[in-house]
């Protein structure tokens, strides 16, 4: 099963962009199932595969680094930063 899909394949409703208040950190959550995270100038910082259960999000790194997260209220909480959905 796709992990950026639901339960019904449908696109899972956390997919799309994701961003500090300041900009400065960005998480394209990709509908693949991969996710792409610039900061500042820097493109494509940190590339890997995601994993959602519910509201929880799971990172696994392309170089084996692991983080992890939680949705709350339309907000994402990822290691200490709080990201908005990009409009």
């Amino acid at each position: 099963m796709n992990p950026a899909l639901d339960a019904n394949g449908a696109k899972h409703p956390y997919a799309g962009m994701w961003v500090t208040k300041d900009g400065y950190i960005r998480h394209e959550l990709l509908p693949n199932g991969r996710y792409d995270e610039a900061r500042g100038p820097r493109q494509s910082a940190y590339q890997g595969r995601y994993f959602m259960e519910g509201d929880h999000i799971e990172y696994v790194d392309d170089t084996g680094f692991t983080a992890d997260g939680d949705f709350r209220d339309g907000v994402l909480y990822h290691a200490g930063m709080v990201l908005y959905r990009e409009n």
